[in-house]
């Protein structure tokens, strides 16, 4: 597709303005005390600090960005995917400034969902303190059992009996389902097992503490142990009101591709300010660190690694704009190929820089002196997480291949 011609709205710019600010002068001078807090607290524990970001951000009216027509105090249009993209990466340079602006993961891509396909109670019991930032939620989609790229492999039973829904199955990489703050969780499961493969599924709203609702091993990403986890659920015979399924039954796929377009743009974008910091940390140590005479800035290959990462990162950014305008224009449905080849292509790019400003750092690269090591494990985890790179790959084949032959079926069961 040829490249069409995109421009920020003078809203998006303004609010791009202020989010910057904002990082600058409020999130980067309180990163140590952020941490600092979270070590004396526990990996679960909720550091002070952020209320009072919170606080300022809500002065600011940056707050639920990517929903402000929900919020009283920033009235008006959401901002398009094209006008937020720029936030995101801002939001991605530093791990907890999107909670602080309650633009964070995996909030945001449930509270949409929840504004769509909510019922009236729905919203008032969940969605409301969701807005305020008085609660967190998890997604409960993948599986341990089942190739979960394949969301028609969901096992997770959801029966009717009389006003309310009974689950039974067990989830795993519930991000965040751990944390106390977390309050609720959105469901994925089969309401239908031998109905169409993608009307066979349903999600549904779950309150944390309902009785059958436990949480049970606990995997670590590279070794780390992320803020609320990313722990196995187990439902057993969980009851809940008739009234807490989103939207229909047997629209459960169709609300699950709903939420994850948005959602991997966002990741994306996040992902590039997390590139954008990698590379500072690499040209900021290239200065400091001195090699048989001179700095490392002075090396032809660093020189080399700086100009690449440049260009890759400038590279990445446009096509993840771009992505964004047609998602604004066309749909996401058809800018599905695009938003598949963004989602494999900034992962690989970002890892390739942190893995270089490992190196520039040498062995302190690989510990917990510096970020990287963590920002590496975190975006590797893109490479996976909302669709592993091989099933966007074929997303795009398909859709090339189809060019010349109108007809063609990736298998039997496309």
């Amino acid at each position: 597709m040829w490249a069409v011609p995109y421009a920020f709205s003078e809203r998006g710019l303004e609010t791009q303005a202020a989010v910057h600010r904002f990082i600058e002068h409020v999130i980067e001078p309180n990163e140590q005390t952020f941490y600092d807090q979270l070590d004396e607290l526990g990996i679960d524990g909720y550091p002070p600090i952020l209320d009072r970001l919170k606080a300022q951000a809500l002065e600011r009216g940056l707050w639920n960005l990517f929903l402000p027509h929900l919020n009283a105090d920033s009235p008006g249009t959401p901002l398009s995917n094209l006008d937020y993209a720029p936030i995101s990466e801002e939001l991605g340079r530093f791990s907890f400034a999107s909670e602080a602006m309650n633009c964070n993961a995996p909030d945001t891509g449930n509270m949409e969902i929840l504004n769509l396909y909510g019922s009236e109670r729905v919203k008032a019991e969940w969605l409301a303190p969701l807005l305020a930032g008085e609660i967190r939620s998890a997604f409960s989609m993948t599986e341990p059992d089942v190739a979960s790229s394949d969301a028609t492999n969901i096992g997770l039973s959801i029966v009717r009996e009389g006003d309310e829904y009974v689950l039974n199955g067990r989830k795993w990489f519930s991000s965040g389902a751990r944390s106390p703050r977390c309050k609720v969780l959105v469901v994925m499961g089969k309401t239908d097992p031998s109905g169409p493969r993608h009307r066979q599924q349903s999600m549904i709203v779950v309150p944390r503490d309902a009785p059958g609702v436990e949480i049970g091993v606990e995997p670590h990403v590279f070794g780390y142990d992320e803020r609320g986890g990313h722990p196995e659920v187990i439902y057993r015979n969980v009851r809940v009101p008739v009234d807490y399924l989103l939207g229909e039954e047997g629209g459960g796929f169709a609300i699950a591709q709903a939420r994850l377009g948005p959602g991997r743009i966002h990741h994306c974008m996040r992902t590039i300010g997390v590139a954008e910091r990698a590379l500072e940390l690499m040209v900021t140590r290239s200065l400091e660190r001195k090699t048989f005479g001179t700095s490392l800035a002075h090396k032809g290959l660093i020189q080399d690694w700086i100009a690449e990462a440049r260009i890759e990162i400038d590279m990445a950014r446009e096509y993840v704009l771009h992505t964004a305008h047609l998602m604004d224009t066309v749909g996401n449905k058809g800018a599905a190929a695009e938003i598949s080849g963004i989602k494999v292509a900034v992962p690989n790019m970002a890892l390739k820089i942190i893995d270089r400003a490992i190196q520039v750092h040498g062995a302190a690269g690989v510990t917990q002196f510096t970020p990287l090591a963590h920002l590496y494990a975190g975006i590797r985890t893109l490479r996976i997480a909302d669709g592993p790179d091989e099933v966007h790959k074929m997303t795009i084949a398909r859709r090339e291949i189809r060019k010349h032959s109108r007809d063609f079926h990736l298998g039997p069961t496309e």
